[in-house]
């Protein structure tokens, strides 16, 4: 199947609400934490298995191996590993993530919106200072952008995510979606306090690494 969702990608900036929050003392790691959020054309139920199933992981996420139930261990397929610290289905749940080294958390919150269902997720934890100074709250961001795009195409056209993720990435409205997504960040901080000049720069620099420029 033809991987088509242009016009998905081209409304999803604006379907994206975005939050930062940043606590830098001037020395030593940084705290970041990013906020997404999204209403998707489904109930409550139906979100939740999205987000949880290890059948349905795998259509817009990444497969995910291991134990999805509280205190599991789990790994995201060429990605993180960690922990369900915390799971009150079918409204939230909290997990370590751990890469490189480095542990964060990320919480995912399912409620009613409207019509509709509305995901809430935030990734949040301690940068090194080097790669927050270099990229910011985008570095993340991007990503999870990314990934409620491939839920959204899931939800609203059935497609599952591309079998050629590297394909995709080149297309235009990949593309597009990366620089928007970058911007929308960097503005996000700017709203935490950042100074413009810096967040805008770590958007650019966010949005060439994403686009492999």
């Amino acid at each position: 199947m033809t991987y088509d969702i242009d016009d998905l990608a081209a409304a999803q900036p604006a379907a994206v609400t975005r939050r930062a929050e940043v606590r830098d003392s001037g020395e030593g790691d940084v705290y970041v934490s990013g906020s997404l959020s999204q209403t998707y054309p489904t109930d409550v139920a139906d979100l939740w298995d999205a987000v949880t199933s290890a059948e349905r992981l795998p259509r817009w996420f990444a497969p995910v191996h291991g134990e999805l139930a509280l205190g599991g261990r789990f790994q995201v397929e060429g990605n993180a590993a960690g922990t369900v610290l915390e799971c009150d289905a079918p409204h939230r749940y909290l997990v370590s993530w751990e890469i490189m080294g480095g542990t964060s958390q990320v919480e995912v919150v399912v409620e009613p919106d409207g019509d509709g269902a509305r995901l809430t997720l935030t990734h949040s934890g301690e940068n090194v200072r080097d790669f927050y100074e270099q990229f910011g709250p985008g570095a993340t961001g991007v990503g999870w952008d990314l990934a409620f795009l491939g839920l959204n195409a899931l939800l609203t056209t059935g497609q599952d995510r591309p079998e050629d993720a590297e394909a995709f990435f080149a297309t235009p409205a990949a593309k597009n979606l990366v620089a928007a997504s970058a911007k929308a960040w960097a503005e996000a901080t700017i709203a935490a306090g950042v100074p413009a000049d810096r967040a805008l720069a770590q958007g650019e620099r966010t949005a060439a690494f994403f686009s492999g420029e």
